[in-house]
């Protein structure tokens, strides 16, 4: 079978792996079955020992992206394990790493706590662009960088809170750092864009259960969104095959987007 993808031996980078049902770890596994090598960043040393588990043959490293100090270290780091393959340099980055303090329950936006909602800012959209910056050098003139979003910043779902507006900031975050690359590489910055999807990290967010019965319901299949067809998204726009896209945000929804107003759900509400 020919390489359609042609990414068998190029190195990704990706930053998020939780567990075996995370987004990233699709993605990584995705990438494997291509004949790519990977990379991967975990927040902790918890998570690093469960990623070296899911990914034995991959390089495990951990940086809290955080703490900035520890992007700058996790480049040093990878710059030496790039070197040790004769200076090969990344073919892509994956971007799959959010977080918001749901510790107190969901509350009116308007509530929304100055701390919790720079905090969530700094870890989910700043860090995609402190990461590009630091990993500037160690990209190929053509590589891809690809973030995970959301199928719609706003829609204003009451229980995912103030991430919609943090999630459109690094949507709109893709344009620019594209452009500023383009004066000394071809990198390109995307996102891919999914519906409620069923993850670990979805099933702390107050009411997402309710949420994603109602998505299954919208779409026009009548199925949810796998993890699997996001990251088969995600390889397509790491790929060269996708190496006219760029500052785009591919949503990956099943048409929910267009079906709010479906017959058989307004009758049952209005029933």
């Amino acid at each position: 079978m020919s390489d359609f993808l042609d990414i068998s031996g190029k190195i990704f980078l990706i930053f998020g792996v939780a567990n075996k049902r995370s987004v990233a770890a699709a993605i990584a596994r995705t990438l494997i079955d291509q004949g790519a090598v990977v990379y991967l960043s975990v927040r902790s040393e918890q998570r690093a020992t469960t990623a070296r588990k899911l990914f034995s043959g991959s390089p495990v490293f951990v940086c809290d992206v955080e703490h900035e100090e520890q992007i700058v270290a996790l480049k040093a780091q990878v710059e030496q394990e790039l070197a040790a393959t004769g200076g090969v340099k990344l073919a892509g980055i994956v971007h799959s790493i959010a977080f918001a303090n749901y510790s107190e329950g969901a509350k009116p936006f308007h509530q929304t706590l100055k701390r919790d909602f720079l905090q969530a800012v700094d870890i989910s959209c700043y860090s995609l662009i402190s990461i590009a910056d630091q990993f500037a050098p160690l990209l190929a003139e053509d590589a891809s960088v690809v973030t995970i979003s959301i199928s719609t910043t706003n829609m204003a779902a009451e229980n995912y809170g103030y991430m919609a507006p943090v999630k459109a900031a690094l949507e709109s975050s893709l344009s620019f750092l594209a452009k500023s690359f383009s004066s000394f590489s071809r990198v390109r910055f995307n996102a891919v864009a999914p519906a409620l999807l069923k993850t670990s990290a979805s099933a702390g967010i107050p009411g997402y259960v309710e949420s994603y019965l109602y998505a299954e319901q919208v779409i026009l299949r009548k199925t949810a969104i796998a993890t699997q067809e996001v990251a088969d998204t995600a390889a397509f726009l790491l790929s060269p095959r996708s190496s006219g896209i760029t500052c785009q945000s591919i949503v990956v929804d099943g048409g929910m987007g267009v079906n709010y107003f479906d017959q058989q759900l307004i009758g049952a509400t209005l029933s």
